[in-house]
């Protein structure tokens, strides 16, 4: 399994009970868990984007994202914002055109969420595998080799 960034711990294939219990909302307003979101696909991989509207970074790498979305369409995208707003968050859905499953976490970088799995930049790709263990915990850029070896090697093991 390929393997990122060491500042992680690369021993844990799931996520923490905090993670899997943290409440997002939807963009109707509906509050789900991380665990029910990754339970509604199980059986395919899901990419994970942790990202903000405030974050210069996270839109650079809109454009790659999207290739990858092209690239890879049997993946799931998932969107966990940590915008400072919801207003923001769903404009910034609109105004970027990002397709996927958009849910929106109202706490910062250093929250509780953020503390369960290690986020220490923004965006951060997590890559879940079919069976909902976590094949990639870390890459900061969507076109990261290490991101899109774990993507082919979960298309190739289908």
């Amino acid at each position: 399994m390929p393997k990122t960034e060491k500042t992680i711990d690369e021993s844990k294939d799931s996520f923490s009970e905090v993670a899997l219990k943290k409440q997002f909302e939807t963009p109707n307003g509906d509050f789900v868990s991380l665990e029910n979101i990754l339970t509604q696909h199980q059986g395919k991989p899901v990419v994970i984007d942790v990202w903000a509207s405030w974050c210069p970074d996270c839109i650079k790498g809109f454009p790659e994202l999207k290739s990858l979305q092209q690239k890879y369409p049997e993946a799931v995208y998932v969107f966990l914002s940590l915008d400072r707003a919801v207003e923001k968050w769903k404009e910034a859905i609109e105004k970027y055109e990002l397709s996927g499953e958009h849910y929106y976490l109202n706490e910062t970088m250093k929250g509780e969420f953020g503390q369960s799995i290690e986020l220490d930049w923004i965006p951060r790709y997590i890559v879940v595998d079919a069976e909902g263990n976590i094949a990639l915990k870390k890459a900061i850029v969507a076109n990261d080799p290490i991101l899109i070896n774990t993507l082919e090697s979960l298309q190739t093991t289908k």
